[in-house]
């Protein structure tokens, strides 16, 4: 795979753009049968320098034009530049939505589009008929896992048809609390305990777990959003 590296993304990070993914990806699809892509579950393939080469974009017209379903899941709005290829397919739109806090999206995201932006790009995929979806979370415990943010993060999806919502705790996967330390470190110090008994201690973590399963029922149920849900 060929690479272009040198560009730095606003927020700092290094990206290593692989230029030639689109003819590579073309070369595997000839070969392989019909199947489910999803796009894009680890790397956002919406990043901001997606608006210059156009990667995801190319690769997502081959993976239609050979016939594969595909499902997006993104915490860009970039995606919106997208639609025109979506509209008319079976590609289901999805987004990640955190919280409705700015202030704190800023600190766990920082470089995704607001949350508001992300909800107006699934309003707009809803409105060409393109299936959309959301992903909420995962929640980070004593800070976006309260009940005001919860009731905002429902609230801001009225009137949205969603073909389901999921949701997902903080899980503790490889490398997680080293980056979760190194962040509560900068930010919230006085969590880090906290977080270390939620994500090591088994009892702990499912109490914990259970709590934010009511808490985020309660919500969907206030709603309307209760048969959408994928508990």
């Amino acid at each position: 795979m060929k690479r272009f590296s040198g560009h730095t993304e606003p927020w700092g990070q290094f990206v290593d753009v692989k230029v030639n993914a689109p003819y590579v990806l073309e070369k595997e699809l000839r070969s392989r049968p019909q199947g489910r892509v999803f796009m894009s579950s680890v790397c956002d393939g919406w990043q901001p320098l997606e608006q210059k080469y156009e990667l995801s974009r190319r690769c997502l017209s081959l993976l239609l034009r050979y016939g594969f379903h595909v499902t997006i899941l993104s915490k860009s709005s970039f995606v919106r530049d997208d639609l025109d290829i979506l509209e008319g397919t079976d590609v289901e739109v999805g987004a990640t939505l955190t919280t409705m806090d700015e202030s704190l999206r800023r600190k766990i995201e920082p470089g995704a589009s607001p949350t508001i932006e992300r909800i107006k790009m699934l309003r707009e995929a809803a409105d060409r008929g393109i299936k959309v979806w959301v992903f909420l979370g995962p929640f980070m415990p004593f800070l976006s896992d309260s009940p005001e943010n919860m009731d905002a993060l429902f609230k801001a999806l009225s009137g949205l048809k969603l073909e389901r919502i999921y949701f997902d705790k903080l899980n503790p996967r490889p490398g997680v609390w080293r980056n979760i330390k190194s962040f509560l470190g900068e930010n919230y110090s006085y969590l880090i305990g906290s977080y270390g008994s939620i994500l090591y201690n088994n009892a702990v973590r499912e109490s914990y777990i259970q709590g934010l399963r009511k808490l985020v029922k309660t919500y969907a149920d206030k709603y309307g959003r209760g048969d959408e849900m994928g508990m």
